[in-house]
């Protein structure tokens, strides 16, 4: 896996997909706990850019050097390589 020390692009890139993760989640959590009203299709986009950020943090977590639009493409998919827990 890459880390900081021996890979700080690849680290920075994987730390901004989680830190937009984590700004994902607290909208969806914002609108739910302020009661606001959350349709089927805001929870819909807000969810697909969670999944998309999370399966290109895994995706990547080996990845060495720029990737094209197409492997962006592919490493946004649900990864087959790790089972859901709980």
């Amino acid at each position: 896996m890459i880390n900081g020390k021996d890979n700080p692009v690849e680290w920075a890139q994987l730390s901004y997909e989680l830190e937009d993760t984590i700004e994902h989640l607290r909208a969806i959590s914002k609108k739910v706990s302020s009661n606001s009203i959350i349709d089927e299709t805001d929870l819909r986009i807000e969810l697909g850019h969670v999944y998309a950020h999370l399966n290109r943090i895994w995706n990547t977590r080996n990845q060495i050097g720029d990737y094209s639009d197409s492997q962006r493409e592919e490493f946004s998919q649900f990864p087959t390589d790790i089972a859901p827990v709980g």
